[in-house]
């Protein structure tokens, strides 16, 4: 059967391939994009709602579906503050995963980062951390948390630190092996592929039960 899915941080790096996807996937009916800027495309089966997220609960009703894809993300030099840091890569995704859940979602597929761990003294991964602990205790039915490296991609914006690491990740990624495979750059479109591909997962493994909560590192992403 059909399914809707939901996603936010459509317009981002790794957002626009799982959009991509998710619009081009026979397993999905209506896929409703939550944007800050309006999403130009074809797709009739794209509904896209454009809104400052500043007031989610007005749009409730409208976030319902089976599937929820999140590669919502910013940098603290663009965000201009940890405050705002937090608010978009902890609060939003956090209030959207709440009302999704009460509208029935199964199934929420979280972009986190390598190195997330509430206890970080690195802001960044602490704030990741923290998300992927507040997911874990609303028991969707299942939840992938996916941790992937450096990103490799052509970004709209223009990120200083990140491209250098980009750099280094291309152009010494034979650098990246053994113990040091974690850190090997993620393709993207990898990434993209990725996360629509575990949303279709139905059976759990056999030392698994639901809810199902699986975090998958960037060995495993590459790997596929």
């Amino acid at each position: 059967m059909a399914k809707t899915a939901l996603i936010i941080g459509a317009t981002g790096l790794v957002g626009e391939e799982c959009l991509n996807e998710l619009l081009n996937s026979v397993a999905y009916e209506k896929v409703i994009a939550l944007t800050r800027t309006k999403i130009v495309s074809k797709k009739a089966k794209l509904l896209n709602i454009v809104t400052d997220f500043e007031n989610l609960e007005s749009i409730a009703a409208q976030l319902k579906a089976d599937d929820v894809f999140c590669s919502m993300g910013t940098t603290i030099g663009k965000a201009g503050s940890k405050e705002a840091f937090r608010k978009v890569d902890y609060e939003i995704p956090l209030q959207v995963a709440t009302i999704a859940k009460q509208n029935g979602a199964k199934k929420f597929i979280l972009v986190s980062s390598l190195g997330a761990n509430p206890a970080s003294p690195v802001f960044y991964s602490k704030v990741k951390g923290e998300l992927e602990e507040a997911l874990k205790k609303m028991k969707f039915d299942w939840l992938f948390i996916l941790q992937p490296s450096i990103l490799l991609g052509n970004r709209k914006e223009k990120r200083t630190g990140e491209a250098i690491g980009q750099f280094v990740a291309e152009k010494f990624s034979f650098l990246f092996a053994g113990p040091l495979k974690q850190y090997q750059g993620t393709p993207v479109y990898l990434l993209g592929r990725y996360m629509l591909r575990v949303a279709q997962e139905t059976t759990p493994s056999s030392t698994e039960k639901i809810p199902v909560v699986r975090t998958i590192k960037n060995e495993e992403i590459l790997r596929k």
